[in-house]
């Protein structure tokens, strides 16, 4: 059974930082594309960044690039999301997906706000 558990939102001031992380299982994670997405309230779900299987290539939205870095750990089992110099708009909650096997976790809530 494939499942996606992400871990690490909250609330942050603006200029802040998180680290997300999306624990997988059920599936050969190191061999797998792994995306993040985010949805925000009243807004479709949009792609934030995206990394392959061994790491080497990795993609991000306009909006977020220069700010987030996507990473994984093979061995961990383990994709995370650096989020730096966060703004407001970036509140959302943010989700991990893992596309080749269309699975989706249940979210975490990244709150940016003073």
């Amino acid at each position: 059974q494939v499942q996606l558990v992400e871990s690490g939102g909250g609330l942050v001031q603006p200029g802040g930082s998180l680290r997300l992380a999306c624990a997988t299982s059920g599936f050969a994670f190191s061999t797998n594309v792994m995306m993040w997405y985010r949805q925000a309230p009243g807004k479709e779900r949009e792609f934030v960044a995206r990394i392959s299987g061994v790491g080497s290539l990795r993609n991000y939205a306009d909006s977020v690039k220069g700010r987030f870095t996507i990473s994984r750990d093979n061995a961990k089992n383990t994709v995370y999301l650096q989020m730096n110099s966060l703004k407001t708009d970036d509140t959302a909650v943010y989700l991990c997906n893992a596309p080749y096997r269309n699975a989706w976790g249940q979210g975490t809530q990244v709150t940016v706000s003073s």
